[in-house]
């Protein structure tokens, strides 16, 4: 994980490691392949990703799949927050999406997601001393290249100290 946030933060700034962090991804996370989902912005407290109109990523009437747009939402949202943790002292899990559409997508699609390291510390580490899992929603929002709000995503991750996991033998 220490590569990927090196990658990460040398993507803030050049397009060449932006590139490089997307086929980084595309390689590690086998089942976004075909939707050539891919990372478009990375700043200090935000993480901004996009997916095209391609085959792959349409439904039956020639709109963005609904799949395609909660794959997104959850991409977004949890890769988001793994950079602001150390996977090796933190497990996060999904727990539910629950999306909501506004509007069919025909074009592309792009979504956001920020959270500071404020909130990080004040919303979730804080209240990891004294819990030993903590449950966050986090609503992302999708549009479209024409400014559509197409859907809302409400992602809901369970965040849990590894020193708290309990596995079965």
């Amino acid at each position: 994980m220490n590569k990927l946030n090196s990658l990460v933060k040398k993507a803030q700034y050049s397009r060449f490691y932006l590139w490089l962090l997307n086929v980084v991804l595309l390689r590690t996370v086998p089942f976004n392949r075909p939707h050539n989902i891919r990372i478009t912005g990375i700043g200090e407290n935000e993480l901004s990703m996009s997916a095209g109109n391609i085959k792959q990523n349409r439904n039956h009437i020639n709109g963005i799949h609904a799949c395609l747009l909660a794959t997104l939402c959850e991409y977004v949202s949890g890769l988001g927050l793994l950079l602001h943790f150390s996977p090796e002292e933190y497990r996060i899990i999904l727990k539910n999406i629950h999306m909501t559409y506004h509007y069919q997508a025909k074009t592309a699609v792009s979504v956001r997601f920020k959270i500071s390291k404020e909130e990080i510390e004040r919303e979730i580490l804080n209240p990891l001393k004294s819990v030993e899992a903590l449950f966050k929603e986090f609503a992302v929002e999708v549009y479209d290249s024409e400014s559509h709000h197409i859907c809302t995503g409400l992602i809901n991750w369970q965040i849990k100290a590894w020193k708290d996991v309990k596995m079965k033998v």
